[in-house]
């Protein structure tokens, strides 16, 4: 018998070792797809018995509570009927169910905890995100004779002592009272009164507005709202009521396993807002030119009107306040970092009419109970649709017409890219706004919705936004040759050891600025600046550029490298297509403004009659790299053009041109109306 060598035994314990580790790599492979199915299965099973909730008939009248919810709408609102999903809101909880309530913004959320709580015995506790929030429904109802108070960090001791002891009084004749979640999460002394209300029946229902704020996945997640997770097993027996006007399907799931009421009732009303006008400007590139555009809109279109305006941060609110007011405009500042009683004054007096426009930052205007709010301007993008649709949802809450129009070009992106990229969904949250400021091909509605997995029709949109209103010819263009020309800066920089800023990379590109920074033997771009940003905004949210982030002492910086995409544009045989709007292909191939010809009528619509037919509509998209969603939206933007869409090709600088019928990769749109 032939004995093995110690370096043998080594050897053969280390080839078993190798086998065990691929074996144990391999189950945890087929464990997480099994953990997968599992979630996703119970996620199913969630879902049905949410469907059977929902199957039953809650918009009755034949409630033991119905005549007095009737009653008290009438006689203490003084509304004469309700909005579409609030008396089954109304009825779900006072039959004590867990309800999940999606209503646009100005649908009428608020009265959907308001109105039950005066039916209810007890009082409703409202976790609220703002004191702003809570300031104006608190000032609403108390004009209403409704008891109510709020604990915040701004309500006096002696209202603070008397909310507490209101609590578990019996006698108390409060019937809301409206709380951080800050306040739940690290106020020991809160949270026994509200436990000793529970024992004493007094505690009706927990309502928590703004509920998608409970998820990572969510445009504005708050640590202390996941706190509220505790609070089904707390406070067994009341029902919890889940308000937002913002939340994907992904993220009802996720708010209802953080606040464990799995299969739960949801009510979901459209996210449409009909007498909403959507727009989206250039913003110029000066800030005195910005300021004038919006003064004539201020003091013409909408003079004696009362709007809002929103800004990235706190010293843009307060400068911008302090430019309008020199020019004659009465605004008002409204930010965070305010004394509380300043802050409290400017929310009031703008309310109170004393101020046309207030310029705020986000802290302002979730749920601000306004109607008559005919304006909001975003001087730049928000940091989410979610976030847009929330803030420009502030206007129009009367149902008449109102404008939410933003002001956008690429440095902005950039000053909100560092703030959110540490974010869970930051970014990416981030270039979905972007995405909706560079599309010049979708009815803005239609954007919105497949958003927040709704499908509209353009036709729905009655030219309520600036695409629709004013329909343009759209066209693709092979935009590869710029991104090569990025690509060659980029790594000319690294090769000097440079990191690239956005507007480094844009000066290298015109041969502006450092001159090391250019490439040599290469020519300035003849792109505009506006499209020269269109072009690199685009490639960033497709991914061919990416954003790179480094913490220094004061500041966080972003620079652009290569993005995932940089190996699929690099290919020889690959094309980039994007859509520009209001150019076409003269006959000799060079580019011009669309001019108004006759039309004829294809497939039930109006197209330039001296436009080929082809016989397929299908226009490649190219399936790496691009979402479901992506396509949808392609296939809207081909149902909704002002007429077929011309496949060009363009060179990076101003040689010929070449006609291409072909491509394989096809984008989304940005604005143009001369040459690329």
């Amino acid at each position: 018998m032939i004995t093995a060598t110690p370096e043998e035994e080594l050897a053969a314990i280390d080839h078993e070792l190798s086998q065990v580790a691929s074996e144990i790599e391999t189950l945890k492979i087929r464990q997480q797809y099994l953990l997968q199915r599992k979630s996703g299965i119970k996620d199913k099973i969630q879902a049905l018995k949410s469907a059977q909730l929902a199957s039953r008939d809650w918009n009755g009248t034949d409630f033991p509570w119905s005549d007095k919810l009737e009653s008290t709408l009438k006689n203490v609102f003084k509304i004469k009927e309700f909005r579409p999903y609030q008396l089954p809101t109304m009825n779900a909880i006072l039959s004590k169910e867990d309800t999940i309530l999606l209503m646009p913004t100005g649908g009428g959320k608020s009265l959907c905890y308001q109105l039950p709580s005066l039916v209810a015995n007890g009082f409703f506790l409202v976790v609220c995100p703002l004191v702003a929030l809570m300031e104006d429904q608190i000032r609403a109802l108390r004009k209403r004779d409704i008891p109510s108070y709020m604990l915040s960090q701004s309500t006096p001791k002696d209202e603070t002592k008397l909310a507490m002891m209101s609590m578990v009084d019996k006698k108390s004749p409060m019937k809301l009272l409206y709380v951080t979640p800050e306040r739940m999460a690290k106020s020991k002394t809160f949270m026994n009164k509200l436990q000793q209300a529970h024992e004493m029946g007094r505690l009706a229902c927990i309502a928590i507005d703004e509920v998608h704020c409970c998820s990572q996945w969510g445009h504005d997640f708050r640590p202390d709202y996941k706190y509220l997770g505790v609070l089904k097993n707390m406070f067994r027996g009341v029902p919890l009521l889940g308000l937002t006007a913002t939340a994907t399907t992904k993220i009802l799931l996720d708010v209802q396993k953080i606040l464990q009421i799995q299969g739960c009732l949801i009510l979901k009303s459209s996210f449409n807002r009909p007498n909403l006008y959507y727009e989206v400007r250039p913003k110029p590139l000066v800030q005195k030119d910005y300021l004038s555009e919006v003064e004539d809109l201020l003091k013409h279109k909408y003079s004696g009107k009362t709007g809002i305006i929103y800004t990235t941060t706190i010293k843009d609110t307060e400068e911008t306040c302090n430019q309008l007011r020199e020019r004659g405009i009465k605004c008002v500042f409204y930010h965070a970092n305010m004394d509380p009683d300043l802050r409290s004054r400017a929310h009031h007096g703008w309310l109170d009419g004393k101020y046309q426009v207030v310029i705020a930052t986000i802290a302002f205007g979730l749920g601000i109970d306004k109607p008559d709010v005919r304006f909001v301007i975003h001087q730049s993008l928000s940091k989410s649709m979610e976030n847009f649709y929330q803030e420009s949802g502030r206007a129009g809450r009367d149902g008449l017409p109102a404008d939410c129009i933003v002001f956008y070009r690429l440095p902005d992106v950039f000053k909100v890219s560092i703030t959110v990229f540490s974010q869970h969904t930051g970014l990416e949250n981030l270039y979905g706004m972007v995405d909706y400021c560079i599309d010049v091909g979708s009815c803005r509605r239609t954007l919105i919705a497949s958003h927040f997995n709704e499908l509209w029709e353009s036709g729905e949109c009655k030219g309520m936004c600036d695409h629709c209103k004013s329909p343009t010819q759209v066209n693709q263009i092979n935009v590869r040759q710029h991104c090569l020309t990025l690509y060659e800066i980029i790594d000319h920089a690294s090769n000097k050891n440079i990191k690239l800023t956005s507007q480094k990379m844009m000066d290298a590109w015109f041969h502006k600025g450092a001159k090391e920074l250019r490439v040599p033997n290469s020519k300035p771009t003849s792109l505009s600046q506006p499209k020269a940003e269109s072009i690199i905004a685009f490639f960033l949210i497709q991914s061919y550029l990416r954003e790179d982030f480094h913490y220094t002492a004061y500041s966080t910086l972003s620079y652009i490298k290569k993005g995932a995409r940089s190996i699929e544009a690099l290919s020889d045989d690959s094309g980039i297509m994007m859509d520009v709007r209001g150019v076409k292909l003269s006959s000799n191939n060079s580019y011009e403004p669309e001019k108004t010809s006759p039309t004829k009528e294809v497939n039930g619509k109006n197209i330039p009659k001296n436009t080929p037919v082809p016989k397929s509509s299908h226009v490649s998209s190219g399936s790496k790299g691009i979402s479901d969603k992506d396509k949808n939206k392609e296939s809207k933007k081909s149902s909704s053009s002002a007429s077929t869409k011309e496949v060009i090709s363009i060179s990076d600088s101003s040689g010929d041109e070449d006609i291409q019928p072909k491509h394989k990769k096809a984008k989304k749109c940005i604005d143009s109306d001369s040459d690329y």
